[in-house]
């Protein structure tokens, strides 16, 4: 199975990008910039702040308010209160990618994650997806790991090459896929049902879920199938990013028949 890779981005240096002040993170959002975090110092009020606020309403972009210390730590330029984080990726919209993959005759498999939170599993469940041909990656907009410097390293460069989709909803995603004929296979411990008994050779999207938590009940409810990893030792679960591994390869290896 081929990647269908994103535009190339190893030319971009593995930082972020950092605005600063309400105008220019304003701007920074007109332009199109995609925005991995905005930071507000606290009890900061004003008309420009208003209208920053409203953007950020109307592009469903959250912020963290946070006390000017933090502010300052993080630079010492004239920030007025207000930081953005640029993201050094682009991301990608599943309902773009997923008639390419149909076009090029291929069978789609996505890697969906539910609640992952940590940048270091993100970057080594990223580096395995790329490795292993996964199509694309899909994340929600709130509540996932920041694709920041860390992350990337982790990845060896993998979340320059892979797309990654930032949803919205994932539930409102998951049913989009089905609708589009991709089942929805959901790890989880719920289940009496092995990742082995399930049929990876038709278009998939893997889900996973933090290790604390596990996948949303909205998702499971709406998954095609339930499947868990067994567990021969005392230990009672894998890290996610090992757990993620262990099932895309499982796809790949029905798939390599």
């Amino acid at each position: 199975m081929q990647n269908f890779q994103r535009r190339d981005q190893s030319d971009k240096r593995e930082t972020n990008q950092m605005v600063f002040g309400i105008r220019a993170v304003i701007e920074a959002i007109d332009s199109g910039k995609e925005i991995e975090s905005i930071f507000v110092q606290r009890g900061l009020s004003g008309s420009l702040l208003l209208e920053l606020k409203s953007l950020l309403k109307e592009h469903n972009l959250s912020f963290q308010q946070v006390p000017i210390e933090k502010l300052n730590r993080i630079t010492r330029k004239n920030h007025q209160g207000v930081i953005a984080v640029i993201s050094p990726i682009t991301y990608e919209r599943v309902e773009d990618i997923l008639p390419l993959i149909y076009e090029k005759g291929e069978t789609p498999l996505f890697l969906m994650l539910d609640g992952i939170t940590d940048v270091r599993n993100m970057g080594a469940i990223a580096r395995t997806a790329e490795c292993a041909g996964v199509h694309a990656i899909i994340v929600p907009r709130k509540g996932s790991a920041e694709i920041n410097p860390d992350a990337i390293k982790t990845s060896a460069g993998a979340l320059f090459k892979i797309p990654v989709c930032r949803e919205d909803s994932l539930g409102k995603t998951g049913r989009f896929l089905i609708e589009s004929g991709v089942q929805l296979v959901v790890a989880t411990e719920k289940t009496t049902d092995s990742i082995y008994d399930v049929d990876y050779t038709v278009p998939s999207c893997l889900i996973m879920g933090a290790e604390d938590t596990g996948v949303s009940d909205d998702l499971i409810r709406i998954a095609d199938k339930l499947a868990k990893i067994p567990m021969l030792g005392t230990i009672g679960s894998l890290n996610v990013s090992v757990s993620a591994g262990v099932i895309v390869y499982e796809a790949i290896r029905q798939r390599s028949k």
